[in-house]
């Protein structure tokens, strides 16, 4: 078995950038979820709105890319908005079912027949991320450092994306930091425990959900950009539910209402995939196991993810850094 690879792709893993672009949007959830108590299945919908918002500006209207990038910001306020004004009223469970009705109608909108002149149909749009890369600092060249025999490189495009991703984490997390210790970061918390009891201080409940879900989306909409960014494209079905039920895994892994929770939550679920995967790939090629071919592999991945995820919620369903009230929402 080639350990140096299961061990130089895995610590890649960690920091590459899957981990960037899933922790973005991991924040925005834990904004919606872990400090406000909404049920938000729809986060893939501010990615998607966003990635497709950067692509069709450029491609398809021929716009300058940071004309693209404002207009993708402007369609995740404008969504939070359409989506926040007749579904924050609801209680947490129909909010999540409309919320993730929306976020399919807006996929298949943007994979349908009828408007592929603008979305692509099926297969998306790509040539939109000259204008970025036009940008980078960084020379024509690999780099990184070998971790002894260990080799850690990236090349200057995969580089300049993660550069640009991690400084967005960072500002992201300083953000939360001083937002949730602030009264109106209280007043969130406070939400999620008791709204009544926020209703009855005189506050504005709907009006704190709305400014939390439109936060927590443009947000998560920075994890489009990223993804279009590092791939070159975008495609409809990469904005599909299971995104955004990822989104939440990585959420409770870290754990919710916890600046960095989403953030190591989406570093240990890429580490673990990737781990799996290398380990039962170079297994298999190498007879240790005989029960499964190397198509398979991918599969089993996530079986044995969702394992540790099954007994992480029975064992510690707070996560690695969480607290049991922190996940205690108001239903009602």
């Amino acid at each position: 078995m080639d350990w140096i690879t299961i061990i130089s792709t895995t610590i890649k893993a960690a920091i590459n950038v899957e981990t960037v672009l899933y922790g973005l949007a991991a924040i925005g959830i834990n904004i919606h979820f872990g400090y406000t108590g909404l049920l938000n299945f729809g986060q893939a919908a501010f990615m998607g709105v966003a990635g497709y918002g950067l692509a069709v500006t450029v491609t398809v209207l021929g716009l300058p890319f940071w004309v693209g990038i404002a207009v993708g910001l402007a369609g995740a306020v404008i969504l939070a908005l359409l989506m926040g004004i007749p579904t924050l009223q609801l209680r947490a469970d129909y909010l999540a079912i409309v919320t993730i009705a929306v976020a399919e109608i807006i996929r298949l909108v943007f994979r349908s027949v009828t408007f592929k002149e603008v979305f692509g149909g099926s297969d998306g749009r790509r040539g939109f991320s000259d204008g970025f890369y036009a940008l980078n600092p960084f020379p024509e060249n690999e780099y990184g450092f070998n971790l002894g025999p260990v080799p850690i490189f990236f090349n200057h495009r995969v580089l300049w994306v993660m550069f640009v991703g991690w400084l967005l984490i960072a500002l992201c997390c300083f953000i939360v930091y001083l937002l949730m210790k602030s009264p109106w970061g209280r007043v969130l918390k406070a939400i999620r425990e008791d709204e009544d009891a926020v209703r009855s201080l005189g506050k504005n409940v709907f009006s704190y959900k709305m400014q939390s879900l439109i936060l927590g989306g443009v947000i998560g909409s920075l994890g489009g950009f990223i993804y279009g960014l590092a791939y070159g494209s975008v495609q409809p079905d990469v904005f599909g539910t299971e995104t955004t039920f990822y989104l939440y895994t990585m959420v409770i892994l870290g754990g919710a209402a916890r600046v960095l929770g989403p953030v190591v939550g989406a570093a240990l679920f890429w580490v673990l995939l990737v781990l799996i995967y290398g380990v039962l790939t170079e297994a298999v090629s190498a007879g240790y196991i005989t029960f499964m071919d190397v198509t398979q592999v991918g599969a089993f991945r996530y079986i044995f993810v969702g394992l540790g995820l099954i007994l992480l919620l029975v064992f510690r369903p707070q996560g690695i850094f969480g607290d049991k009230r922190e996940i205690a929402i108001d239903a009602r």
